[in-house]
């Protein structure tokens, strides 16, 4: 739901989509491999009227979401199991920043004086490739939210000797509305074809369709961010996604820093073991003495 309502933001206030628009655009996905329960029923919010006034509902609904504790319980799993899901906690946390309606809007009205608006450009943008691209980054995030989420279920699963099967609960999950049967299909036969798959992302037929995105995905969230526009699921989803197929990280540095200050150690990556440095010591022998002029 995150996700798609940062669509939905993008193309209404990157893209000026009117809700006609928008509700065409939707009704598209949901033909498209974003067909799902909530594409169509998003489809079908941006159709109905204000049966109280005039224009559409959806306007004027307050944005104060409300929660029921579910993605609080998934976020805290993820922390306790070491998972990384920052997908499902930048939904959480973008749940909290809606429900501060009024600091919002304190803020909105301090920075506006301050000379930053609601919307940092009013410049248009081809709608045609912005419903595209938004299209291809909603598809992109959504497999990663599913990958964190597989993750998750397979980590719980070792913790307690459930030993469960990620391919037979896509095909039970079949049975629910909210998921179409052709995307847990999908799923199903990524593990049905390597059943230890240590991540949807790397499933031949997912890491294909990611690469295939991936410039739109982009593109979407650069255009977000120059706008002003938060997208924190598609940004944590597109860090996520480049943070894990990268073979190096700066987490050497990490290391290094922690080592420094707590001797916590560090590991190689020529020599086996743990080691420590005596940093401060070392950096201060190879100083060079500061000459001061008068």
């Amino acid at each position: 739901m995150q996700l798609i309502s940062e669509a939905y933001d993008v193309l209404k206030s990157v893209g000026g989509l009117t809700n006609e628009e928008l509700h065409e655009a939707f009704s598209e996905w949901n033909r498209s491999e974003l067909e799902s329960f909530l594409i169509e029923i998003t489809a079908d919010i941006f159709s109905v009227m204000d049966d109280k006034g005039e224009g559409y509902l959806v306007d004027k609904i307050l944005d104060k979401t409300g929660m029921k504790g579910t993605g609080k319980w998934t976020v805290q799993q993820a922390a306790e199991l070491s998972v990384a899901a920052p997908t499902i906690a930048a939904s959480l946390d973008s749940r909290f920043l809606s429900g501060l309606k009024e600091e919002r809007l304190a803020a909105a009205s301090i920075f506006r004086e301050a000379g930053v608006g609601d919307i940092l450009k009013n410049e248009s943008v081809n709608k045609k490739q912005l419903i595209d691209d938004v299209r291809k980054a909603l598809y992109a995030s959504k497999i990663c939210s599913y990958a964190q989420g597989m993750n998750l279920l397979r980590a719980k699963s070792i913790e307690k000797g459930w030993n469960l099967n990620l391919g037979e609960l896509a095909r039970i999950w079949k049975g629910g509305c909210i998921i179409r049967a052709v995307f847990l299909d999908r799923i199903k036969k990524a593990y049905d074809r390597n059943p230890q798959l240590a991540s949807l992302l790397v499933d031949p037929e997912f890491a294909r369709e990611m690469v295939e995105r991936q410039a739109a995905w982009r593109r979407v969230v650069s255009l977000a961010i120059n706008f002003g526009v938060s997208t924190p699921g598609m940004s944590a989803s597109l860090a996520y996604f480049d943070t894990y197929r990268r073979a190096r990280l700066p987490a050497n540095l990490v290391q290094a820093q922690r080592d420094y200050f707590g001797a916590h150690t560090y590991e190689r990556i020529d020599v086996g073991g743990a080691y420590h440095t005596e940093w401060h010591k070392i950096a201060n022998q190879t100083k060079a003495p500061v000459k001061v002029l008068i």
